[in-house]
């Protein structure tokens, strides 16, 4: 317990506000999805990352979407914003696009046999870490709030807000792992059912991770101080996203390269 709390009071001090997982969820996410590529998609991804793997680019986006002109439109492509009085089926879209509009393109693009290798590249790049946002909750988040950025909680009761906790300090005071270690202890196959998590499209997957911030924000009103119990509630759910967000990221690339 004094382990977790001096980290959180250590990352609060390094770390700021991030768009998604943060990269330690996104490496994790990339970790996880490169043990079960087939042949031909880690052939496909191998040769449009330029011999890189998918975890070197694992939160190249966030960079892309803030610091780098020609991508400053991806800004809305991270998340899908649906407000307490609206449902999943009704929100509003974003005119900017959104996590599901951008999926979709990217997977289009990645398909198409006449797109240079240079668009496919992009489209992997940005594919490989919207999979790995659509699995943070609160990418599902409140427009009010602006996916729990404006909610404001204490951690460890140091203040801070709870999509700030979700992102990251809540994943490190879960394990202090490196993503190598939390692919290997989430990732044994004999202990889940890949097809059963796998099913489905990132509609579906969205739907889920919305239905869960639902809860979250239920179990976190504003000004709450969030500290061991919360920790020891949420962690189970922590794992399976990062197990969720890995097997489908895989899934998704291996159709596009079969």
């Amino acid at each position: 317990m004094k382990r977790i709390l001096l980290f959180a009071i250590a990352v609060q001090l390094l770390v700021g506000n991030a768009f998604s997982w943060g990269n330690k969820g996104h490496d994790v996410t990339c970790a996880i999805a490169a043990r079960h590529l087939s042949k031909e998609a880690q052939s496909a991804v191998t040769s449009l990352l330029d011999g890189k793997s998918m975890i070197y680019y694992s939160a190249w986006m966030d960079q892309a979407s803030n610091n780098i002109q020609e991508h400053l439109h991806t800004k809305s492509w991270h998340y899908k914003n649906i407000d307490a009085n609206e449902t999943f089926d009704n929100a509003k879209l974003s005119p900017k696009g959104d996590i599901l509009t951008a999926l979709d393109e990217q997977i289009a693009i990645l398909k198409d046999t006449g797109t240079t290798q240079e668009k496919k590249s992009l489209a992997l790049k940005f594919l490989i870490h919207l999979i790995g946002d659509l699995h943070q909750p609160l990418h599902l988040g409140h427009l009010s709030d602006y996916g729990g950025n404006t909610w404001k909680v204490t951690f460890f009761k140091r203040e801070t807000d709870l999509h700030t906790v979700w992102d990251s300090y809540l994943v490190e005071a879960t394990h202090d792992w490196s993503h190598t270690e939390w692919a290997e202890e989430l990732d044994i196959p004999d202990t889940y059912d890949i097809l059963s998590i796998q099913t489905g499209s990132p509609r579906d997957w969205a739907y889920e991770s919305y239905v869960i911030a639902q809860q979250i924000y239920r179990d976190t009103p504003q000004d709450s101080n969030i500290s061991y119990a919360y920790v020891l509630a949420w962690t189970p759910v922590i794992e399976r996203q990062f197990l969720r967000g890995g097997l489908r990221l895989a899934k998704t690339i291996n159709e596009i390269f079969k």
